[in-house]
């Protein structure tokens, strides 16, 4: 595990990102973070009433005219880009369209984590990145896993609408369609050239003005059973491990290295070690990356007065306590145990299969 280093006053936070996001009214925009699994979509959006998702929506045109279209729906947009998600709020709050809410996060972990099955009425994915490197295909959103995980979350006749102007892209998504048993083409066609009284993108209008043609995929869920259950994540009690024995802060910084830790359905890597400049403790920068959550957080490490030793989440972001946390709280117990051989374990409180782990 490396040298440790001291603790930065904000190690897991751009300025620019908590700036953007401060100046956005937190009536419009959450993290997927701070949402309850499944979430409250009628408590979300004070009203009860269908809900339509538009994917990775830039800057905003077509999410703000697809409100303005929809009034009697929550409209949903999901975005990666913190300047996307600033650039959209802005138009929201002029518009004054107070039945939109913004989520930043991944698609796929806020379809798996957030939205019960059969909760969406409707789901626009506009110009998705192709990733047009070669060997980068693998990372395109649109593939046969993704469109089993929709399948679980949109009603039967919910319509699928789907826009690329890249060649490869255009025919990857094509083929995932028409293997997959659970939707069919609106129109009876794969795709069309045209979408008559569409709105376009931003990024639409600069792909026609290059003369790239855009595809438009008019699709619906069909009745078919999804067979695979994609379970929404379920969380557990906070976990922490109280050790007993001699093992001193400075030793266990200088002692650190970076480690990747497997376990059953993910992994965690422990990055750095920062050491607090006005309290006795340690901060273990950790990755957890189990499906379908990411999550970057810090694990403490903290001396009691009475020789104990505690570790558990440290309070950084929103850190959710899920199977990937408990491993890696059981992960770093077992390697202090090993590298301090008389510590022993006083209690632990973590999911029953690591509970034992670090024996």
């Amino acid at each position: 595990m490396a040298q440790g280093g001291r603790w930065r006053k904000a190690p897991f936070a751009g300025a620019g990102g908590r700036r953007i996001i401060a100046a956005m009214s937190p009536a419009i925009w959450s993290k997927i973070e701070q949402l309850p699994w499944p979430a409250d979509w009628p408590a979300l959006f004070g009203r009860d009433a269908p809900l339509v998702m538009e994917i990775g929506f830039g800057s905003g045109q077509y999410l703000v005219a697809l409100a303005a279209r929809r009034p009697e729906a929550n409209i949903l947009g999901v975005e990666i880009s913190v300047p996307a998600l600033r650039r959209a709020g802005r138009k929201l709050e002029r518009r004054d369209l107070s039945h939109v809410r913004l989520i930043q996060g991944d698609a796929s972990a806020v379809l798996w984590a957030l939205c019960a099955p059969g909760s969406l009425a409707a789901v626009v994915i506009n110009f998705p990145d192709p990733w047009p490197k070669q060997g980068h295909d693998a990372r395109r959103l649109i593939d046969d896993g993704f469109l089993c995980l929709l399948a679980t979350r949109v009603a039967a006749d919910a319509p699928l609408d789907i826009a690329t102007d890249h060649d490869g892209y255009a025919a990857q998504v094509a083929a995932a369609l028409e293997r997959s048993p659970h939707f069919e083409s609106r129109s009876g066609a794969p795709f069309a050239l045209e979408q008559p009284g569409r709105v376009p993108t931003k990024y639409e209008r600069v792909a026609l003005a290059e003369g790239r043609t855009p595809r438009y995929f008019a699709w619906r869920r069909n009745d078919a059973p999804a067979t695979t259950p994609f379970s929404i994540p379920e969380e557990y009690a906070m976990p922490h491990v109280v050790l007993r024995g001699p093992a001193d802060l400075a030793e266990i910084g200088r002692r650190f290295r970076p480690t990747v830790v497997m376990f059953d359905g993910g992994r965690v890597r422990f990055i750095e070690a920062y050491r607090a400049l006005g309290e006795d403790k340690l901060l273990i920068e950790t990755y957890i990356n189990e499906n379908p959550i990411r999550q970057r957080l810090g694990l403490e490490i903290r001396p009691r007065a009475n020789g104990e030793i505690v570790l558990g989440l440290a309070e950084v972001g929103f850190p959710r306590p899920t199977r990937g946390v408990h491993a890696a709280v059981a992960a770093l117990s077992g390697w202090l145990r090993a590298e301090f051989p008389a510590l022993i374990v006083v209690h632990a409180a973590l999911q029953e299969e690591y509970a034992h782990a670090e024996d």
